[in-house]
């Protein structure tokens, strides 16, 4: 008796086409999993930089704040304010240069 061979076929596909091809299949898996995890690790790099600009408009706002802030703070006027409650005044008179007569390197406007 000689035994038959048989070549069931799915879809016009048999058994050895299958096992000689399983290489192909693994390496379009691979293919697979690597192409959806780039998409990932986009989507991932896409919100870490939304992150850090929305971060970075945020710390410009405040930079721009506390340094009006600071310029409203630093004029004369704000100054003077803030200080009056030590005891400190304003000097309305232009300073008086003291000159000594023994020193000749200083020049007195007469």
């Amino acid at each position: 008796m000689k035994e038959q061979k048989r070549d069931i076929k799915w879809f016009g596909i048999n058994q050895v086409w299958l096992v000689r091809n399983v290489p192909f299949f693994l390496y379009l898996s691979a293919l697979a999993v690597a192409y959806i995890y780039n998409g990932h690790h986009a989507e991932k790099a896409i919100k870490d930089i939304s992150r850090t600009s929305k971060e970075l408009k945020d710390l410009q706002y405040e930079y721009k704040m506390v340094k009006s802030e600071w310029m409203f703070m630093t004029k004369q006027s704000e100054v003077i304010k803030s200080v009056a409650p030590f005891g400190v005044k304003e000097i309305l008179v232009p300073p008086v240069i003291i000159a000594d007569s023994n020193n000749p390197k200083i020049e007195t406007k007469n």
